[in-house]
């Protein structure tokens, strides 16, 4: 029996995704209380916890589904979901953040942090350039991470003495751990629930595992880190809101795909679609960042906007790929040949803007 065009096995598939995404979000906010918490007693910098613990809780949600697909064999969705998960988190969760209050950054985001993230997605980009990542290339990815963490822990130790946040209740830390432990439990199982349904209905209406990972296991993983940093934002955790996307991206990027395709039985796949549009625009949307931190070091509400309505055009663009639309090709020629290049020379203009403002206050 069909009620409005679905059948009771899609209705059932449809319980289970949203069972699985709502897993997904407590599992989420269990492990990132308690990675805080343990971080706490550290006192590090909010930055360093946002790029690093609160961005590993972010990400986990991803790794799980990647993992799952991976030993499923649905290479497709593992990859397409880090590109997706990547676009959203950059495009939405940043600008979203802008809308409640500008975020600030600071200058080790413009001088590390992004640039790493920006080489991370090109070598993403060149490794996937044959249409696989093999575990050569997952070992790759993997050292390229463990070199970045190492970076991050070298600066942590010769940075000045950070303050301490007031904001988060320190507690023992045996607690804390088994805290993270049973969310990342209840991430597997998440996991697990969420590809099964998003396989049943990606095949119930046709549609391809690349556009289900680029669109709703995408944006389903990454609504953690949108989560944490609208949470953040709110507080005035500006560090953490930023450092948390920038964080996520990198660790999905370099961590997710690299023990993805490290422990996956067969390479992983990288659909053609993916390398002629997905991966492209996820690259731009991450060079995007460095004029647009650099332009005043933060964030502001109407870059926020101009975010948002990037993610908008490029969604109208996959949803059109999907149905066979003819806006697809007319969005895709907008976004390349006049929306980008206007975009680009106004970002020079406000970077170069901004360099000579930083240039005179230093000259003086």
């Amino acid at each position: 029996m069909a009620i409005f065009g679905l059948t009771a096995l899609s209705l059932f598939s449809v319980i289970e995704l949203i069972s699985g995404l709502l897993l997904l979000i407590a599992g989420a906010e269990i492990l990132v209380r308690a990675a805080v918490r343990l971080a706490a007693s550290l006192k590090v910098r909010p930055l360093i916890i946002g790029l690093t613990i609160v961005a590993f809780g972010s990400s986990a949600p991803q790794m799980a589904v990647s993992l799952q697909a991976t030993l499923a064999d649905n290479t497709d969705i593992a990859v397409g979901s880090v590109i997706g998960s990547s676009i959203f988190n950059i495009l939405v969760t940043l600008g979203l953040s802008a809308l409640i209050i500008p975020l600030r950054v600071s200058r080790q985001l413009v001088r590390l942090d992004i640039p790493v993230m920006i080489l991370a997605s090109l070598l993403v980009f060149v490794l996937a350039a044959n249409e696989e990542l093999t575990p050569i290339d997952g070992l790759l990815l993997l050292a390229a991470l463990v070199a970045y963490l190492g970076l991050l822990l070298y600066q942590t130790r010769h940075s000045r003495r950070p303050r301490t946040l007031d904001t988060v209740v320190q507690a023992p830390w045996l607690s804390s751990l088994l805290l993270m432990i049973g969310g990342l439990l209840i991430l597997v199982v998440a996991g697990h629930l969420l590809l099964g349904a998003a396989v049943d209905v990606a095949a119930d209406l046709g549609l391809s595992e690349r556009i289900i990972g680029l669109t709703l296991i995408g944006v389903g993983t990454s609504l953690p880190c949108l989560a944490t940093s609208l949470i953040a934002a709110l507080r005035g955790e500006r560090e953490i809101a930023v450092g948390n996307v920038i964080g996520s991206n990198l660790f999905n990027l370099l961590g997710v795909l690299g023990f993805t395709a490290l422990v996956a039985p067969s390479p992983l796949s990288v659909s053609p679609n993916a390398l002629a549009f997905d991966l492209p625009v996820m690259l731009g949307v991450v060079v995007l960042c460095l004029p647009v931190f650099y332009s005043g070091y933060r964030v502001t509400r109407a870059e926020g906007l101009v975010f948002l309505g990037l993610y908008l055009v490029y969604g109208l663009h996959v949803v059109s790929f999907t149905f066979g639309m003819p806006l697809a090709t007319k969005l895709e020629q907008l976004m390349l040949y006049y929306v980008l290049p206007a975009l680009v020379a106004f970002l020079l203009f406000t970077s170069l803007q901004a360099w000579r403002r930083q240039h005179k206050r230093e000259s003086q």
